[in-house]
């Protein structure tokens, strides 16, 4: 299993946006996470599709878009426009999910769904054959820098299996406090993208900081293979 690290710009210094973009891709990240926030979906009013636009105009790496919004099919064409690389949804912010996901493949995109922690996997198993990111989210929505919810560990492991029985190639990934403290065991539980924003951002060499989360992803990745 390749392990996959998405700095969130949400904790970036945005007066110099693309010096900290340069700076985590230098240390190996893989994608760079995009978190759009409307006011109402969530309590945080953020980025929109011209900052996705600004960083595909400076690089070519994936943009790994998270839209926290009401109204997610009004996102869609923008975002493709943009340059984005994925697309994730809330499946709590609309009744129309699968009708969604279609309009976001078609539009040339990779489509997510995103899971807020009291949401049950059981709300995407009818189209998760449609999906090729799975974000399991470990914290409430809104804000960087919150801790994480533990339980968040064994819903992954149960969203590992699910994608599993249904021999799905989606990327697994995981937004909330991840960090030092809690990556090795995501990965452990059968993550391999991991979000992490406050973590990196705040470190004193965040290229340094990619790396270690890579390396104790890795092992976690390891322990999973070793028990299987």
């Amino acid at each position: 299993m390749s392990v996959r690290i998405a700095p969130s710009i949400l904790s970036a210094d945005l007066a110099h946006l693309m010096d900290e973009v340069t700076k985590v891709l230098a240390g190996g990240a893989d994608q760079i996470h995009v978190d759009v926030m409307d006011g109402h979906f969530v309590p945080n009013l953020t980025f929109g599709a011209p900052i996705a636009a600004a960083l595909r105009r400076c690089t070519a790496a994936p943009l790994d878009c998270h839209l926290m919004v009401r109204h997610p099919e009004a996102y869609i064409e923008p975002f493709a426009e943009a340059g984005a690389t994925f697309l994730t949804l809330h499946a709590e912010a609309t009744d129309h999910l699968e009708r969604h996901l279609a309009e976001i493949r078609r539009r040339g995109l990779r489509p997510g769904v995103a899971l807020n922690p009291a949401t049950p996997l059981a709300a995407i198993e009818e189209i998760v054959e449609e999906v090729d990111l799975l974000l399991v989210m470990t914290v409430n929505p809104g804000f960087g820098g919150q801790a994480f919810w533990e339980p968040g560990t064994e819903k992954v492991r149960r969203a590992r299996d699910l994608l599993d029985r249904h021999e799905s190639r989606a990327l697994l990934e995981v937004d909330g406090g991840v960090a030092r403290q809690t990556v090795q065991r995501l990965a452990a539980a059968g993550a391999d993208t991991f979000v992490a924003g406050h973590a990196i951002f705040t470190a004193a060499d965040p290229a340094a900081e990619v790396r270690e989360l890579r390396r104790l992803a890795v092992a976690g990745a390891g322990e999973r293979m070793a028990r299987r």
